[in-house]
This record gives structure tokens, C-alpha cells and sequence, in this order.
């Protein structure tokens, strides 16, 4: 067989397009494949349950339709107003930490150390993300009381030389919000770290030249380039901080009940279905952290444009 007639065989599948529609099939049933897995578990514990609350949030217990009922009841409910207004709270001081501290944090990873140290801190912001909710507040239990802290003297020269002042109700959005910032801001900056990254060097090269410093160059052009990063960021911690339940939970155990059972919104639909045996007024308090949470998330991403591809 000749050079000529070896390539005529060669391309001539080719051609006729059978080899590249087999070969793109076969890659989008192994996608398929692997989605399936994902939709099925999305279905079965994201879909179905949400359906599931709103038609108990508009039913009663005998599954008669009652609109808006259950809605207005837990409204009126004494303890709906002051569990709703510590997580906005809680909220608040969460996400302005969580965004100010983690950019700035991952902007000076980025630009101030040198690059064979930059992944031993990236392990070290990460390692207590690596503790469940659980463990993180029994470390944080053990570090607010002042009897057997390490950081004792600091809690007794705030004036809090006892472990009740320290669970004061005053107190516990910044608990909280320390907690959460310990166990989940490490990740985040792994993540806003990677993104950084991803800037060109010939953008930061440029600025460099015009005469831009350190933080002229943060400022203008790494946090403008990474703004859907943060977005994203954003509304996933704010889903977390919505879902606020173990940590108050515990908190309130191991203070004795000095810390309300109904401190946060999941708390008090805890206590609505497990406690009062109303399961529908639990799912219309879900419904309304659900509300919440989607019309953040919407507004979010309708100034920030987090969905909008960038024009080549």
C-alpha cells in the first residue's frame, strides 16, 4: 500500500463524519452518566423536601389548604421577631468579616509572600475548616471559659471572668460570628487565592509601570477582577448564616439554658416541630428563611452580574 492510499484510508472515516459523532457521543453519555448522580441526590434531597415544606407551610395538619395561615400564626409568634433580628445581626458582622478580612488576606498571600511559603499558609488558613460544626464549638467552648482557657486573661481584662458573662446574650453574635469566620474563612481564602491567580501577570506587570503601588493595584485591578468570586462568596456564606442551628444549639446546652432555645429561626422551627408537634408551622418559618435567602442571592447577582460572560 502506498503513502497515497495509507491516507485515503486514514481520513476517509473522517470524512464521512462516523468516527468524530461515535466519539462525541460516547463523551456525552459519560457526562450524562456523571450528572446523573448529582440530579438524583439534588431531587431526592434538595427538590422533594423543598416541595414538601411549601405544601405544609400552606396546609394544616389534616392537609386542608389554609393560604396563608401558617404564615401569619408563626409572624405573630412572640419569639419570631428577636430570633429573626439576632441573625440579621449575626449576619451583618459574618459577611462584613468574612469578605474584608478574607480579600484582604488572600491579596497580601498573593503579592507579599514569596511563592514556596505561600502553600504552607494556604494549608494552615484551611487546617480548621477541616473540623465539623460540632467540634469547632466544643474547641470554642473550651476557649471562652475563662477557668480554663489559655486566653484567660485576656477574657478577665474584657471584664468577663465568668463563663455565664461570657454567653451573655449580648455577646454571642461576636461568638458566633467567630466561629463561624474560624471554621469557614479558610477555604475561602484558598479559593479567592486561586482566583487571584488567575489574573494575568501582563495586567499586573502594567499597573506596575503606570506606576501603581501594592495597594493601588488591590484596589483598581485584582478586586474589580475577582468581583463575581467575591459575589459568589458572598451568597454562599449568607445561605450558611441563614441555616444558623448547631452552634447557638450547643451553645445553649452547655450554658445551662441561659442562651434561648429560639435564638435563631432554625432553632424555633426545631422547637415547632419537635417540641409543639407543628410541622406546619416549622416548614412556613423554612419557607420564609428560603424566601430570604433567594431574594439576597437575587439581588446579589443582578447588580453584580455574577452570570454575565465576559466579551472576548
Amino acid at each position: 500500500m502506498t503513502l497515497l492510499e495509507t491516507e485515503r484510508v486514514i481520513v476517509a472515516p473522517s470524512r464521512r463524519g462516523t468516527t468524530p459523532r461515535r466519539e462525541g457521543r460516547g463523551r456525552g453519555g459519560a457526562g450524562y452518566f456523571f450528572v446523573a448522580g448529582y440530579a438524583l441526590l439534588l431531587l431526592a434531597f434538595g427538590v422533594f423536601p423543598t416541595g414538601y415544606a411549601f405544601y405544609l407551610a400552606f396546609t394544616n395538619d389534616r392537609g386542608q389548604f389554609t393560604g396563608l395561615n401558617q404564615f401569619v400564626k408563626v409572624i405573630q409568634d412572640y419569639r419570631f421577631a428577636p430570633a429573626f433580628t439576632h441573625m440579621l445581626i449575626y449576619l451583618v458582622m459574618w459577611l462584613v468579616t468574612l469578605v474584608v478580612l478574607v480579600v484582604l488576606t488572600a491579596v497580601i498571600l498573593r503579592s507579599r509572600v514569596r511563592p514556596g511559603t505561600s502553600a504552607l499558609f494556604r494549608f494552615l488558613y484551611y487546617i480548621p475548616g477541616a473540623l465539623a460544626g460540632v467540634a469547632s464549638v466544643l474547641v470554642w467552648l473550651f476557649m471562652l471559659d475563662p477557668d480554663v482557657s489559655p486566653v484567660s486573661w485576656l477574657l478577665t481584662s474584657m471584664g468577663l471572668k465568668t463563663f455565664a458573662a461570657v454567653l451573655a446574650p449580648g455577646n454571642l453574635p461576636l461568638i458566633l460570628m467567630l466561629i463561624a469566620f474560624w471554621t469557614g474563612a479558610g477555604g475561602w481564602m484558598v479559593v479567592m487565592y486561586g482566583a487571584l491567580n488567575n489574573i494575568p501577570d501582563e495586567v499586573l506587570e502594567a499597573a506596575r509601570m503606570d506606576g501603581a503601588g501594592p495597594w493601588q493595584t488591590a484596589w483598581h485591578i485584582q478586586i474589580p477582577m475577582i468581583r463575581q468570586w467575591i459575589t459568589y462568596m458572598t451568597i454562599m456564606a449568607f445561605a450558611t448564616g441563614t441555616q444558623l442551628f448547631v452552634e447557638p444549639q450547643l451553645l445553649q446546652t452547655a450554658s445551662l439554658g441561659r442562651v434561648s432555645p429560639t435564638w435563631s429561626p432554625n432553632q424555633l422551627a426545631y422547637v415547632y416541630a419537635f417540641q409543639q408537634g407543628d410541622f406546619n408551622g416549622a416548614a412556613a418559618i423554612s419557607v420564609v428563611l428560603l424566601a430570604v435567602g433567594l431574594l439576597a442571592a437575587a439581588l446579589l447577582v443582578a447588580r453584580s452580574n455574577l452570570f454575565t460572560l465576559d466579551e472576548k
